[in-house]
């Protein structure tokens, strides 16, 4: 069994999707609803996707969100502060890129609406292009235009302190970040359902994004 582990916080469903992706590209995963707010034990954390976040926590009414678990929030926010502080790797997947800007400061887009909600959330995976920014990690992993799937009415919208843009939809939405300083990295789509028995012909292969991952993890 790999020595690398890899908690993966969940919203309490089904998590095996993030589990399968983990397996196949070497870590040992552990899929836990509110995990205590401590990085002992485990090389890296993946926040996985789920329902809205609490609109008070970035300081705004509710305009959309909708799902809302509050001890969820305030877990992974507290869970990205003791991984960050342990310099110990971070992917933020679809929510996990929320998430990880509210914990930057920075806020949400509650929803897209009308004219863009088409393109990112229908029934089964939206599927649409994202450019990534010359020089990021997205970039060196896919290339600078490439297909990914979305199931999400919500976007980052403010960025926070420190992170930086990698990707976006051929509409503005943000697909990726980076941090400039610490081991966190985000992606809205969702490489989980790209890859293995879930790979698809119409996206890139998610694997390459859980095995850079997953080797950054264990070279720490």
């Amino acid at each position: 069994m790999s020595d690398v582990k890899i908690l993966i916080s969940t919203g309490g469903g089904d998590p095996s999707n993030y589990v399968r992706a983990v397996r196949l590209t070497g870590g040992d995963p552990d899929p836990v609803y509110l995990p205590a707010p401590a990085a002992g034990g485990y090389a890296g954390l993946i926040l996985a996707g789920g329902e809205d976040m609490d609109p008070a926590l970035f300081g705004q009414p509710n305009r959309g969100s909708r799902g809302i678990d509050l001890a969820r929030d305030r877990a992974e926010l507290a869970l990205l502060s003791a991984f960050l502080e342990a310099g110990k790797p971070v992917l933020g997947i679809c929510r996990g890129l929320q998430v990880a800007n509210v914990w930057a400061g920075g806020d949400l887009i509650q929803d897209l609406g009308e004219g863009l909600n088409p393109f990112h959330q229908r029934q089964g995976d939206a599927v649409h292009p994202v450019r990534a920014v010359p020089g990021s990690r997205l970039e060196r992993l896919y290339g600078t235009l490439f297909p990914v799937n979305s199931n999400h009415h919500q976007a980052a919208g403010r960025l926070g302190q420190g992170l930086q843009v990698t990707a976006r939809s051929e509409s503005g939405v943000v697909e990726g970040m980076e941090h400039g300083s610490l081991p966190l990295m985000c992606v809205q789509f969702h490489p989980e359902r790209m890859m293995g028995e879930l790979a698809r012909p119409d996206t890139v292969n998610g694997e390459a994004l859980f095995a850079d991952f997953i080797m950054r993890c264990a070279s720490r």
